[in-house]
């Protein structure tokens, strides 16, 4: 029985109806008005962030109870910085107001236990404070990270029509989570510690004047304020940065996912335009963020300097009007200093935590997100089997990416079990949309689709799409081992399974050639094998899922005609007593078929066996037949006279060159040569031959050696911007010459609450006005040094990705086989590196230009005061640095390690997400799932040890600062004892010194940050020092006027680099002269 119709219009015409996302039958017309959505989508996700609670969604009773222990320690630590205050009021009283030095000695003394017992309790709450949440950090990101990787799984295949791509999941996932882990990691317990330093310094206070503290406070509001507001506009600025950069790591994905592409067709270039173009978006919020940072931090420490102009005017107010002493002052004063001090320094945190807030948003978002086919959905119908009958009845469908252009209208065709129907017509008449259809990536708008009379929607999904097989056009492999590849197809399967299949799929022919079998690495996408090997693999994989349906989606178009014909023989193996549907491209491999049925514009215009239809000459499938025969001989056409003298040449070519080249001549590849003379013959090629490519030896094999650090390598880099860093290095000086310059400052007022009550009137009037104008200077070089440090760390940041990115895609395309070179791999360390590298020459460096100018400044001062004293403190304060540079070295091979395993673990998510239909379809969620976290348990065990020696570090850090206070004062009061120094002296040294300790104590927190930073540059240059064996960057090289087109093999020996034993070529010599036409 033949249904039958005709097509409208001509046969050679293309309806397009498919969503750009539908392989065989897409379109590339409609871009725009998608781009145009997306951007605005962007656009208005780029100003949402997540409440800060909400970050902590995923911690589990162990993170809780984590948080619960550092929270209550980064409260006794915070607590404990006051306790110096009162301490330090003590003995500022015990100098002042004993005349006999030895009482003065004897009460310094009980000063210096103190701090030394305040010490030992600060190192354990510190330790605790620091590795709690470090530990609960790691735990809490590794837990997102693992959730979104299995939210963006479970997710229907509009979601990835529509919203996102395998460039954006793993930025999101190296980069974004980075972020998070920051809000909510060590950061958290620094702020708790930093709130509770100013709430205890406030307690404090008004415990040693409550009325001067009610003075001091009225500045509050301008610092909360300020604070906020600055934390507001960072946090905008941080989700637009992020916008841009997500969009950066899309275009590395696109771009190195398709490096073959790319390289044949010149297109490095129009890549690097591309990603100039994001990264300059990037670099100008940067810059802005970095302005934007200094404006807010300037105004934070013109009010709190400010407010101690204001301590010292009213201070000796209280002295000479309500008999307050001159500890008194000092305590409130330092209690008020040290409190204001540690609540400025929650500005950067909070600029994290907006950050963090801003990253989380589309990460949570797409976690929350219930797909309307979600993969994990175990509700619907189990039975013990199907027959493998299907039905589509009155289906109306479009894709959701265009919901306006229909598909299907009332669309119907019946497949009866067992039989295999050819799907054939024109491109975007709905071929490959049926098969969407009954793998249930979508679901109609309209009418049925059933299995066994069933609704599709009536099934569990996962048990549905094990009973059916897919097979497409474009064979999906994963950046793992071939054995692996085809286990995709089964849960638990075995060896012996996995050999079975892949015999069965004629593909153990090959496989056993490779040195290491079934263990042979494909490469990304199956870049090491050829077209027909992957194709086979995926027929594998088919086989060891033993579906009742199978589907065949163009599934040899894109084969030469021996891979073609090798591969069809396999299909037809495997095709017997299953419901089989075959997407046809060629019409010749589907004239057995039991059924083929002319879609055209969505609906089924004829039907019947290839020898009933083709009875009408008239009938859609006959058209079909010759619009292909048609264009076959156009391409085909040759001299066939000529055809005898060229096979003979053939034959002996083949004798003399191939028959030497250790390769089987049944496995054998077609093409025909045709020259200008219109001469043309068959040439017999081996398969091995051309499928050759390199094959990657597991990551585990390789061993690379981290490069030393040269900062003048990276100062090199930034050289242009050498001005820019010379005016913000003067502001970070000056900066950093105004600490140690209060110290000398907070002496003398020491002196001046002690002097009768004139000079007390007139000299708190003096000091009051030079603390204004340091807070003024403040006010105005703290934008200048933000500012150009963010805009020389961000162009170095520019500068670094695209340098990597332009060497990376002039790598030869035999580079791009190796696992740790990979899409994912490749944009993980591009989007997390390059931005890491930026605290060298951004933050980290200022700050240490900040520091250098501290204890410069620092110890001019101490040393002019008292040379001896001096001494005494400044061999104490090695210990500080010596602590940070333990943690250095300590956190370096952490850093290097987990970050490999992290990158092995982006491409993972990658490979899933690139290749989601087939992870779909195959049901391959859980075991994706299983290798991502496989992969990830080391880092996050080793983010737990870094936490360890982390809190370690910092409360060592804090301890040795308790010690060097209580060696300062003891020193101090033995040298005023024997006469060798004053009091004033005592507190200049004391001050400047101290306060220097504190910058230093304070850098040792970075040490994390340097420590990563380093590692970061290490596997930059590592990239940068790379040669190209074949850089299409170069030009030098013989160029000509006009190419004719001659080309010769002479004498070729080849084989690959990683398989030296097995030799592609030996001896080889072709010739092919110019205007003949090759055909594989």
């Amino acid at each position: 029985m033949v249904s039958k119709g005709s097509l409208d219009g001509d046969i050679g015409s293309t309806t397009n109806h498919q969503p750009v996302h539908q392989g065989p039958e897409t379109v590339q017309e409609m871009p725009d008005m998608n781009q145009d959505s997306k951007k605005n989508k962007v656009k208005d996700q780029s100003n949402k962030t997540v409440p800060f609670y909400k970050l902590f969604s995923f911690a589990d009773s162990w993170d809780y109870l984590l948080m619960f222990v550092g929270t209550i320690s980064a409260v006794g630590n915070g607590v404990s910085m006051p306790l110096i205050a009162i301490i330090i009021g003590d003995a500022i009283d015990a100098f002042g107001r004993n005349v006999n030095t030895k009482q003065v000695v004897h009460e310094v003394s009980k000063v210096s236990l103190k701090f030394a017992f305040s010490g030992a309790a600060a190192f354990f709450a510190a330790f605790l404070q620091v590795a709690c949440w470090m530990i609960t950090g790691e735990r809490q990101a590794a837990r997102i990270r693992a959730l979104y990787l299995k939210a963006i799984l479970r997710q229907d295949i509009s979601f990835f029509d529509k919203e996102t791509n395998s460039g954006e999941v793993v930025g999101r996932m190296s980069g974004d989570t980075v972020l998070i882990q920051e809000a909510m990691g060590e950061k958290v317990g620094k702020f708790i510690q930093y709130v509770s330093s100013f709430l205890g310094g406030l307690v404090v206070a008004f415990i040693k004047g409550w009325l001067l503290t009610l003075v001091l406070l009225s500045s509050l509001p301008l610092l909360v304020l300020s604070g906020s507001i600055m934390s507001f506009v960072f946090a905008k600025m941080a989700s637009r940065g992020q916008a841009a950069y997500s969009e950066a790591a899309t275009i590395v994905d696109r771009t190195v996912g398709s490096i073959r592409t790319v390289a044949s067709f010149t297109g490095e270039k129009q890549a690097i335009a591309q990603y100039n173009q994001s990264l300059t978006k990037a670099y100008k919020i940067g810059v802005q963020e970095g302005l934007a940072i200094g404006l807010g931090l300037g105004t934070i420490r013109l009010f709190v300097y400010c407010t101690y102009a204001l301590a010292v005017w009213f201070g000796g107010k209280m002295v000479l009007e309500k008999g307050y002493s001159g500890g008194d002052v000092m305590g409130v004063f330092n209690a008020i200093l040290t409190g204001s001090l540690y609540l400025g320094q929650t500005s950067p945190i909070l600029t994290a935590f907006s950050a963090g807030q801003a990253a989380a948003f589309k990460m949570f978002e797409t976690i929350k997100r219930q797909p309307n086919i979600d993969a994990y959905d175990t509700a619907g119908m189990q039975l013990d089997d199907i027959y493998g009958d299907i039905e589509f009845r009155e289906v109306c469908f479009s894709y959701p990416s265009r919901p306006n252009e229909m598909i299907f209208n009332a669309f119907s065709i019946s497949i009866s079990s067992g039989t295999s129907t050819a799907l054939v017509g024109q491109s975007g008449s709905g071929k490959s949309t049926v098969i969407s259809l009954i793998e249930r990536f979508y679901d109609p708008q309209g009418g049925e689709v059933l299995i066994d009379n069933i609704n599709l929607r009536e099934f569990q999904l996962k048990w549905i799409r094990q009973k059916i097989g897919l097979v497409s056009q474009e064979p999906v492999l994963f950046t793992c081992s071939i054995k692996e590849n085809i286990a995709y197809g089964k849960d638990g399967a075995t060896y012996e399974e996995i050999r079975a299949a892949a015999e069965l799929a004629n593909a153990s022919n090959f496989i056993d050639k490779f040195p290491n079998g079934l263990e042979t690495m494909v490469g990304e996408h199956g870049a090491q094998l050829s077209g027909g090997q992957k194709q086979r693999i995926a027929i594998a994989r088919a086989i060891l899922k033993d579906p009742r349906i199978l589907l065949l989606d163009e599934a040899t178009s894109a084969l030469d005609a021996e891979s073609e014909r090798v591969v069809q023989e396999t299909l037809d193996r495997i095709m017997i007593n299953r419901t089989t549907i075959t997407v046809a491209h060629r019409l010749s491999t589907i004239r057995n078929a039991d059924v083929i049925a002319v879609i055209h514009q969505g609906k089924v215009v004829e039907k019947g066996t290839h020898a009933e239809l083709t009875k009408d000459p008239d009938g859609a499938y006959s058209q079909l037949i010759r619009f292909q025969e048609i264009k076959r001989d156009s391409s085909e056409q040759y001299d066939a006279n000529a055809s005898d003298k060229l096979q003979n040449f053939v034959v002996s070519r083949r004798e003399s060159s191939w028959g030497s080249s250790g390769i089987e001549n049944s496995n054998h590849q077609s093409f025909r040569v045709s020259n200008h003379m219109s001469t043309s013959t068959t040439l017999g090629l081996f398969e091995t031959s051309e499928e050759g490519s390199e094959v990657v030896p597991s990551a585990a094999s390789h061993k690379s050696k981290t490069p030393d650090i040269s900062f003048r390598r990276l100062a090199y880099l930034n050289k242009q911007e050498i001005p820019v860093l010379l005016i913000g290095t003067l502001a970070a000086a000056v900066i950093g010459a105004m600490l140690p310059i209060y110290g000398l400052l907070i002496s003398k007022m020491i002196i001046t609450f002690f002097e009768p009550a004139d000079k007390l009137r007139k000299d708190s009037k003096f000091w009051a006005l030079i603390y204004v104008a340091l807070s003024v200077a403040s006010f105005a070089l703290h934008p200048l040094r933000s500012y150009f440090f963010a805009v020389a760390g961000s162009k170095l940041i520019k500068k670094i990705r695209l340098m990597c990115f332009e060497k990376i895609i002039h790598m030869e395309v035999g580079w791009f086989d190796k696992a740790e070179h990979s899409s994912g791999a490749l944009g993980a360390r591009l989007s997390t590196d390059a931005a890491s590298i930026r605290t060298l020459v951004g933050d980290a460096l200022g700050l240490l230009v900040q520091d250098i100018a501290t204890v410069v400044t620092a110890l001019v001062i101490a040393f002019v005061a008292n040379w001896q004293l001096s001494l005494i403190v400044l061999i104490l304060l090695p210990l500080l640095l010596v602590n940070g540079h333990l943690q250095i070295k300590s956190m370096q091979g952490f850093s290097t390690d987990a970050k490999k395993l992290y990158e092995e673990a982006s491409q993972i998510a990658n490979d899933a997400v690139g290749n989601i239909r087939t992870v779909s379809a195959f049901c391959a969620e859980e075991k994706v799932m299983e290798l991502y976290q496989k992969k990830c348990a080391v880092p996050v065990q080793t983010g737990k040890r870094h936490g360890l020696v982390s809190g370690a570090g910092f409360g060592l850090s804090i301890f040795f600062l308790f010690c060097v206070y209580a060696c300062s004062f003891y020193a101090g009061a033995q040298l005023i004892e024997n006469g060798q120094t004053t009091i004033t002296e005592f507190f200049q040294v004391f001050f400047s010194l101290t306060l220097a300790s504190v910058a230093i104590s304070q850098s040792g927190l970075m040490t994390a940050g340097a420590s990563k930073a380093k590692t970061s540059a290490a596997s930059i240059f590592a990239i940068l020092d790379q040669k190209s064996k074949i850089d299409s960057s170069y030009e030098s090289g013989m160029t000509l006027e006009d190419v004719k087109g001659e080309i010769e093999f002479r004498h070729v020996t080849f084989k690959y680099p990683s398989r030296p034993d097995v030799h592609i070529f030996k001896d080889l010599s072709l010739t092919i002269h110019s205007g003949q036409v090759f055909f594989r």
